[in-house]
């Protein structure tokens, strides 16, 4: 009965900042389990271990791409659910010039207009991620809190992603880049597992404050 209640009692600000986690177990994730997938095929072929289709390493690029707009576009509905009623001018101008500048990084060819798209989009997350009514734990890098913040590895999570996205033209030809890349990429899955914990806790705290304030 009191679970029904609760349930009955959650308001349309709660329910939307499910679509979050919702987004990132339902898209995010299995489209990065794929990339990493077809990471591994466009390395055999090159390395002429596996006779695939010449096709792979594009839908490996296709599919990073889709990985970082998703993180993007979950990123700025989680900060929507913490800006809303506050900063809604704010919200919605750098939210369009984020996602316009995602647009424009996938359409540029030129890599220092790539890397530029990219630097917008994740100073806009930032600016976005400062205002006071986001929880960020610690805004200090050496402290373990900062560490442990939701919104800090999410933001460091989306700028590997979209500095992959924006170098992507010139990995396949040069071998530091296709280091850093990989390298990074280890980084990025590792965040994503942090990111799925920090998630869960903070989703479990907010329960925990929601059954005591009602208490």
């Amino acid at each position: 009965m009191a679970e029904s209640e609760a349930l009955q009692n959650l308001s349309s600000q709660q329910w939307w900042g499910l679509i979050h986690p919702v987004l990132m177990i339902l898209f995010v994730y299995p489209v990065t389990g794929a990339t990493i997938r077809l990471g591994i095929l466009a390395r055999e072929r090159r390395l002429k271990i596996n006779p695939i289709a010449e096709t792979v390493p594009i839908e490996h690029a296709q599919h990073g791409a889709w990985v970082t707009g998703g993180v993007l576009v979950a990123l700025l509905i989680s900060l929507s659910h913490s800006l809303v009623g506050g900063a809604n001018g704010m919200l919605l101008l750098l939210g369009v010039v984020t996602l316009i500048g995602y647009l424009s990084l996938l359409r540029s060819r030129l890599i220092w207009q790539r890397l530029l798209a990219g630097s917008i989009c994740w100073g806009a997350l930032l600016t976005l991620g400062l205002q006071p009514t986001v929880e960020r734990l610690s805004d200090q890098p050496w402290t373990v809190l900062f560490w442990q913040s939701h919104f800090w590895m999410g933001w460091i999570l989306t700028g590997l992603l979209l500095s992959s996205t924006a170098i992507q033209p010139l990995i396949a030809q040069c071998p530091r880049l296709r280091r850093w890349h990989v390298a990074t990429n280890v980084v990025v899955a590792l965040l994503l597992a942090m990111q799925a914990i920090s998630g869960s806790r903070n989703l479990v705290i907010s329960g925990l404050q929601t059954i005591h304030g009602a208490s």
